[in-house]
């Protein structure tokens, strides 16, 4: 267990010296305004164009990045940010393969174009799953990977028009490959008696629609030619004096003076520093403890960074403000600590996935999803099988809920999957994963990848890379992957802190037979702990229920069999919480869409709320138990004992 500042800052050397050497080109700050930085949201409704030629090529060959994308053919309304799947009433929409394409006007402020001290960036929530922008028809960024934010500097193309016309042209392809993460397969059909002409198939390997478009929102912003390009903090604590030691990138200056100043809620001085780096010692500090465990949680300070530097011209100030929770985070062979009090996860797994909307950020949904958190006595979830928005883990630092934060590994089922043209993707990933979310209290772990065939020979060394890989990045959070029941061939466990498991006894296996439950979990916890010596979570278990269909004695797929699938799969935690289980995560919150198929009857009917947020039987189950666990820490203040204003 690390102690004292200096451990700490060591760990942020490593951090340094990693981030020196990694491909990622600068750092990934959220955007905030400021004194010295603006930002122009530009969600709204886009112009779209889906390119339907065989080839799926047409834009390119004929660049429709080179005019306004009207003047090319058809166009169609389309909101941003939204998966355009379910917004029209075309199945073609809905299942299109390929690149479509988006475009939005907007005039930039003239000062932007006058003031050529500032810089004007071009950001990207994220777009599923190859991109291009274009701006003014110059090509400025592409990306591969749909989950995670990416950038450009745009000050140069948009100045060379005076007017301050700026027209964002973006080609997204949501075709996976085996290169992918999560990977796919594109199978064309020749058969000519039996497909019509150009007919293919996108195959994948993963529970969940390939919901496709610009997912979260696009913005420009605005720093200083001089400015803070990063920051990356760690935090500790010894008993009353808080740490948080803090490095700073600076970009565009030689040499530039900087000022850390890090406030409490109430905005006052709780300590300062000057330079690049250093450690910040907070008397009396309020430490961020997880919902449920502190009549405080959540509780964020505000680390203020100034800078100040000037060239032969002009002198440059720039200001971001960052939010900071105190805590510290350590494993045991048998628990997982937080602040050095054991923690006990009851929470749920999500999907970033609704009506009509598909995956876009919808503040509405995400509000009424943390309401909904409070109210089943959730402390924590798992970002299966992706890395969700930005915008959702600043709710989890503020409402004290913990997450484990997952790349979207998921669904490595083949041996090509496993090649080096997929490793290298993958450790860009969680490099850029490392980057956006470092700071964020709420995150306690990352997970590398979910339910691979691990089997597989070449997998032992794949995962062997990406958890060292992850470990260099971030050496103050423990790492996992999550396994899918098979106990004997999970190659990548012996290299993780914390072993997650996923299994559906009475469903995927013995289904219908509730009564095999209690002895196959009990018999793969032994199997996993006896071998590898480190705490347990259970990362999904769970039962589809159809919302009102009801049937005693229970059969599958009725809310009676979901609720007592849950209420036996508690039996054997209520054992294991004793020794080395250290957290439970239901599959899943809601019910959520998925490709067609004969297991699936509109979707996935795992959640304990429907796709529209309303509670199943489970539900009641789940809120029941939940309390009571909180309530057993023997932590809580008195007011949360009964939850009756919930």
């Amino acid at each position: 267990h690390m102690t004292g500042g200096g451990s700490v800052l060591r760990a942020l050397w490593l951090f340094a010296l990693l981030d020196a050497g990694l491909l990622l080109d600068g750092g990934m700050l959220y955007p905030r305004e400021s004194s010295s930085r603006e930002v122009k949201e530009l969600s709204g409704l886009w112009v779209f164009r889906a390119d339907r030629s065989p080839s799926r090529k047409q834009g390119f060959d004929e660049a429709w990045y080179k005019q306004r994308l009207e003047e090319t053919g058809p166009v169609i309304d389309m909101p941003v940010p939204a998966s355009y799947n379910d917004i029209t009433q075309d199945p073609a929409i809905r299942d299109f393969i390929g690149w479509v394409w988006y475009e939005r006007e907007l005039v930039v402020p003239t000062h932007w174009i006058r003031d050529d001290t500032i810089r004007v960036v071009l950001r990207v929530g994220s777009a599923h799953y190859n991109s291009i922008v274009w701006v003014n028809g110059v090509s400025v960024t592409q990306h591969e990977g749909g989950h995670l934010p990416f950038e450009a500097e745009v000050s140069d193309v948009i100045r060379k028009d005076p007017t301050g016309s700026c027209r964002i042209t973006t080609a997204v392809n949501n075709t996976l490959t085996l290169e992918t993460l999560p990977p796919g397969n594109i199978q064309y059909m020749n058969d000519r008696t039996r497909y019509p002409d150009g007919f293919f198939v996108q195959s994948i390997y993963f529970d969940f629609f390939n919901y496709a478009g610009i997912h979260r929102p696009v913005l420009l912003y605005t720093t200083p030619k001089a400015y803070v390009d990063d920051i990356t903090v760690v935090t500790n604590f010894s008993d009353n004096t808080g740490l948080v030691s803090y490095i700073v990138s600076v970009k565009g200056a030689v040499t530039a003076a900087l000022k850390v100043t890090l406030m409490d809620k109430q905005g006052h001085c709780v300590a300062s520093s000057n330079g690049p780096f250093g450690v910040l010692k907070v008397q009396d500090v309020k430490l961020w403890w997880p919902y449920l465990t502190h009549e405080n949680p959540g509780y964020l300070y505000s680390m203020e960074v100034r800078l100040s530097a000037a060239d032969g011209r002009t002198t440059y100030e720039d200001v971001y403000t960052l939010p900071v929770g105190i805590r510290t985070v350590n494993v045991t062979s048998t628990q997982f600590l937080i602040n050095n009090k054991p923690f006990y996860f009851h929470g749920v797994n999500k999907h970033e996935d609704s009506d009509i909307r598909g995956k876009g950020l919808d503040w509405p949904l995400i509000v009424k999803d943390f309401n909904l958190l409070k109210w089943l006595g959730a402390n924590s979830f798992r970002t299966s099988h992706y890395p969700y928005a930005e915008e959702i883990l600043q709710m989890c630092d503020r409402h004290g809920i913990v997450v484990i934060d997952e790349s979207p590994a998921v669904g490595i089922k083949d041996i090509r999957s496993f090649g080096n043209a997929s490793l290298s993707h993958h450790l860009i990933v969680m490099e850029e994963l490392v980057r956006r979310d470092k700071n964020h209290a709420s995150v306690v772990m990352w997970s590398v990848a979910n339910e691979p065939a691990s089997e597989m020979p070449p997998a032992d060394y794949y995962f062997k890379t990406v958890i060292k890989h992850t470990k260099d990045l971030d050496p103050t959070r423990p790492v996992t992957f999550i396994s899918s029941s098979n106990f004997a061939r999970d190659k990548g466990v012996p290299y993780v802190d914390v072993i997650c498991i996923n299994n559906y006894f009475s469903w995927y296996h013995d289904p219908g037979h509730l009564e095999v439950i209690l002895i196959q979990l009990n018999t793969e916890y032994e199997n996993w702990h006896g071998k590898y010596k480190k705490p347990i979570i259970q990362s999904e278990y769970g039962a589809d229920a159809v919302p009102g269909v009801h049937v005693d004695p229970p059969v599958m797929f009725t809310e009676e069999y979901q609720k007592i699938v849950l209420q036996n799969y508690h039996k054997v935690f209520d054992q294991k919480r004793a020794q080395y289980l250290i957290g439970e995560l239901i599959w899943n919150f809601a019910d959520f869409m998925t490709t067609q198929g004969v297991t699936r009857v509109v979707g996935n009917k795992k959640g304990i709320f429907t796709r529209q947020r309303q509670p199943k039987a489970a539900a009641f189950v789940l809120k029941e138990r939940y309390w009571r666990l909180a309530n057993e820490t023997g932590r809580l203040p008195l007011w949360t004992k009964y939850p009756c204003s919930l």
